[in-house]
Order: C-alpha cells, then sequence, then structure tokens
C-alpha cells in the first residue's frame, strides 16, 4: 500500500526554487576554484586517494546545494543546475580564449632540450618516477630524446621529441624510397 501523500512528498520541497539554484551554483564555483588552485596533476591523474577525496567531496557538498530538502524534485532541480552552469562555463570558455586561459590554466613546461625542471615538477607535484612512466607510455626510451614536455591545463602530457627522435613518417619513407629508385636507375 502506498503512502497517501507519496506523491505529494515526491514534489514537495523544503526549500525555495531560487535558494536552490543560488545554492547549486555557488558550490559549482567554489569547487571549481579549489580544483583549479589544486592544480593541474589531480585532474588527468586520478590515483586510488584522490578518488576517495572526490567521492567524499560530493557527499559534503550534497546538502551545500540541496539544503534540508530531500524532495526528489529538489534533487532534479539540483542535477539540472549543475549541468546547465557547466554547460554554460563549456560554451563561455570554448568562445572566449581569455575567459578559459583565466578558468583552465596554461600549458606548464617541466622538460626542456632533455633536462627536468625540478622547480616546475616541484611547483606540479609531479614525481620524476611519474614523468618517466608517462613518457615511456608515449614511447619515449630516453629523456635526452625529449625536445620539449609540458602539463596541459587539462592534465595530460604533450611531448615534443628532438628530430633526431622523431619516428619516421611515410613522407621520409617515400623520399628514401624515390631515392633508391633514383639510384638504381
Amino acid at each position: 500500500m502506498v503512502n497517501p501523500d507519496f506523491w505529494t512528498n515526491l514534489a514537495t520541497m523544503d526549500t525555495g526554487l531560487l535558494e536552490k539554484v543560488f545554492r547549486t551554483a555557488v558550490v559549482y564555483f567554489a569547487i571549481a576554484i579549489l580544483l583549479r588552485v589544486v592544480g593541474k596533476r589531480n585532474l588527468a591523474q586520478v590515483n586510488t586517494f584522490d578518488l576517495v577525496v572526490i567521492l567524499l567531496l560530493s557527499n559534503v557538498v550534497q546538502n551545500a546545494i540541496i539544503g534540508p530538502d530531500n524532495s526528489l524534485l529538489g534533487g532534479l532541480i539540483g542535477a539540472a543546475v549543475l549541468i546547465g552552469i557547466n554547460n554554460l562555463v563549456v560554451r563561455l570558455t570554448a568562445r572566449n580564449e581569455r575567459l578559459a586561459r583565466w578558468l583552465d590554466g596554461t600549458p606548464t613546461e617541466f622538460v626542456h632540450d632533455g633536462v627536468y625542471d625540478p622547480d616546475a615538477m616541484a611547483e606540479l607535484s609531479l614525481r620524476k618516477a611519474d614523468v618517466d612512466a608517462a613518457l615511456r607510455h608515449q614511447g619515449v626510451t630516453s629523456i635526452q630524446d625529449v625536445q620539449l614536455a609540458t602539463l596541459d591545463p587539462n592534465g595530460a602530457i604533450t611531448i615534443s621529441l628532438e628530430p633526431s627522435a622523431q619516428p619516421a613518417t611515410k613522407a621520409d619513407i617515400d623520399a628514401i624510397m624515390a631515392r633508391l629508385d633514383a639510384m638504381s636507375r
């Protein structure tokens, strides 16, 4: 038997719509700022402890978003506001490079001409072992082969190899084949 107040309880919010929208927006921007301050490294390289923090963070801010409201409608409104704000931020940063740089940050160089930059690595909270693993993952066998390595705002590591260490392209092979053909004639 269904409680007679079942449908009413699902739709009755304990806080007003404007308060719910305001709470959600404030929490969204506060977390975005906190994650921006923490740095790029934590965005792409999530270890077990980072995952625990993310899971607990969502639980910690739940009441800040929906307040004392446990209604289905209140939760759906909070979710819709979060998705809407995120969509708006993504669209604004896609259209405004300056805003994107301010919100996302800029790439940080941590290897230059085959040499680690210990200050940059410390600032990014990168360990040499993590960098070496990322380089190996991208097919780099020696740090001396790296012309430039940066940590991008999204947490990805981008590597540019020294010209002598770059793999041969189809165009390189075609050029060699053309020279061999010319020599054999």
